[in-house]
């Protein structure tokens, strides 16, 4: 029997499942999370969770528990592909491919444009190829799903030269991907029209859909831009950065820590980047990141709804946006005026429909994986 494996590293975690590769059928699914923190292992078999705590300071150390933990169930079985999620695919690439040492090294020179998943998500590719020699490694980019987006919400207002180079690529791509091919199996007419999918999560984006396509995406030639995230600060005047690299004496080294690591729910709270956290707390910053956070979201919908010319519908997902009740509650708040309302029993409740106002509202769980793993088998056949 085949199986292919998929590893999926975030800025703070590295997900990982195993798929029968003859119907797709999932055998085991889990996760690192909290790299560089408390870390621990979570392993899932059928309806069975094991969760550990395991020394993980590096995204490396990650990999190599997932392999220790995956290792009893790999013995003797044919591994027929590995799927990675690579952030970043550059302008070309626009859909998945076999990783060849001329693909790799393509996508190295990427890793400034996201380095809290590049370097990571080809670290993984490394680490697999060593581990499974010559078994295809394949590559699902998050960038391919908005390299079909209108010219005009692609570009910056810079001179040729630079327009050209410095375009708005947009992230999140496998994640919108699923929600796209869920919408199209079980909800064809807000698929075929005008709705925003907001991936929540330590890295947070919005995108705006029409026929299941990328219209506009609030993520841009990098993973900074848009909404707030864990450790990310979002939108930013670039006038900002020229004050702290003029005035603060600050270096490219320095920002990129501000930027990547220092900011966002974490820099406004002064406590942490988890919303789960910033929930629990007391404190007048905790409540400042969520309601700094919301509102953002917020902005973001009512600037991609006129993008598009009209809305049709809201989709959470992503781990903030599919288990907090109350930031899907507070985001959407101020936006009746758009037709939509959060039903409170449904929404506390954590239903798959929460809206109570003229547009449906839903709250529907991402599968990178599964995306991933589809990718890698269609490639491997």
């Amino acid at each position: 029997m085949s199986t292919v494996l998929t590893l999926n590293a975030g800025s703070s975690s590295i997900k990982f499942s195993l798929f029968r590769a003859e119907d797709m059928g999932e055998e085991a699914r889990g996760m690192v999370e909290e790299i560089g923190g408390r870390s621990r292992l979570i392993l899932s078999v059928g309806e069975v969770s094991t969760i550990e705590d395991y020394a993980a300071p590096t995204h490396g150390e990650a990999a190599k528990a997932i392999l220790d933990a995956l290792a009893p169930r790999l013995a003797g079985r044919n591994v027929s592909g590995v799927g990675h999620r690579v952030v970043h695919g550059g302008p070309d690439r626009t859909a998945p491919c076999i990783v060849t040492p001329e693909v790799l090294a393509e996508l190295v020179p990427l890793e400034p444009l996201a380095p809290l998943h590049q370097p990571f998500n080809l670290a993984g590719l490394r680490g697999a190829m060593e581990a499974f020699p010559g078994v295809p490694q394949v590559a699902c980019f998050d960038t391919a799903f908005h390299r079909a987006k209108p010219y005009l919400n692609d570009i910056y207002a810079l001179p040729r030269p630079y327009r050209d180079k410095l375009r708005r690529f947009g992230f999140h791509g496998l994640s919108y991907t699923h929600i796209a091919e869920v919408l199209a199996q079980e909800e064809p007419a807000l698929h075929a029209g005008k709705v925003i999918v907001l991936h929540l999560g330590n890295g947070a984006s919005a995108c705006a859909m029409e026929g299941g396509r990328s219209i506009a995406t609030t993520m841009g030639f990098s993973a900074l831009d848009g909404l707030c995230m864990g450790t990310r600060p979002g939108a930013l005047d670039p006038g900002v950065m020229l004050y702290l690299m003029r005035e603060e004496g600050m270096d490219a080294p320095a920002l990129e820590r501000l930027l990547y690591k220092q900011s966002g729910l974490k820099g406004l709270s002064g406590l942490s980047n988890d919303m789960r956290a910033l929930s629990e707390a007391k404190t007048g910053e905790a409540r400042l990141a969520i309601d700094y956070f919301c509102a953002r979201i917020g902005r973001e919908i009512g600037a991609l709804a006129a993008t598009m010319g009209g809305l049709d519908g809201i989709v959470f997902t992503g781990g903030i946006g599919e288990n907090a009740a109350r930031v899907r509650a507070k985001a959407l708040a101020p936006l009746g005026f758009l037709g939509l309302a959060v039903d409170a029993d449904a929404n506390g409740q954590g239903a798959r429909s929460i809206g109570a106002g003229r547009l449906p509202v839903l709250v529907l769980p991402t599968d990178e994986e599964r995306v991933i793993a589809r990718a890698t088998v269609g490639l491997c056949a």
